[in-house]
């Protein structure tokens, strides 16, 4: 298994129990309001029947695609099991056992065929990979053509002000924050998301995003910079349908 991959289970291993809650407090409640941005990507036009849930976690973003699409079928695939247990507790409790499916999976190789499902959806996946390019590409290789493909990342204000106020808060106030709230296993997710975020953004620039799901294969690609800039809602259609 290639290193960030390892990094990424030792890092979120810890913290299913209580992930949805803190991701929640440490957004100042704007998580919840940018899943809702993603998912209406999908729900807003036909039906989808089957989806693909990529980085499903603890399957929040799965639930909700399941509620939103009556008579579809979802797949969550995650890196790290502890994640799916828990993603697995919840899909019981929103009794969807039978609707939604919950397997461990890389999205650098998804084990599914091609062309399989009529939606994806993404979320807080491209700073984990080595290779973001090649990751579009493999997700794109599932979704059937004319399939829509939405994703949620975390981004960095373009906004001068709202930069410096942005670094100020993911350097100083998130670590302590989760140390408050989630104990230590939270103060080191705390630590790393805000040079995580800030890195992959001086790698890959929003552009430089865009152009890339283009060159995967997906058309009329649009997005939304959410919450003077803390996040980032993608979306597009394969091409060929």
């Amino acid at each position: 298994m290639p290193d960030i991959n390892r990094f990424t289970r030792e890092l979120f291993t810890p913290l299913p129990s209580r992930y949805d809650r803190l991701a929640e407090v440490l957004s100042f409640g704007q998580n919840g309001r940018w899943r809702r941005a993603m998912v209406s990507r999908i729900t807003g036009g036909a039906a989808p029947g089957r989806v693909l849930d990529v980085a499903s976690g603890t399957a929040g973003v799965a639930v909700a695609l399941a509620r939103a699409l009556p008579g579809s079928s979802v797949v969550g695939v995650d890196l790290t099991e502890a994640m799916l247990r828990q993603g697995a507790v919840n899909v019981h409790a929103a009794q969807l056992d039978g609707r939604v499916r919950l397997v461990a999976g890389r999205a650098e190789k998804l084990p599914f065929p091609d062309a399989n499902f009529d939606a994806l959806t993404f979320t807080y996946l491209l700073r984990y990979v080595t290779d973001p390019a090649a990751v579009l590409s493999e997700l794109a290789r599932v979704v059937r053509p004319g399939g829509t493909m939405a994703s949620l990342e975390f981004c960095v204000p373009p906004h001068a002000a709202w930069r410096q106020a942005w670094v100020g808060y993911t350097r100083l106030v998130l670590p302590v924050a989760g140390l408050a709230t989630g104990g230590p296993a939270w103060a080191k997710v705390g630590q790393f998301l805000g040079p995580s975020i800030s890195g992959h953004y001086r790698r890959y620039p929003v552009d430089w995003t865009v152009d890339a799901w283009r060159k995967a294969g997906f058309t009329d690609v649009g997005y939304q910079i959410m919450s003077l800039g803390g996040g980032l809602v993608m979306w597009g259609t394969r091409a060929g349908g």
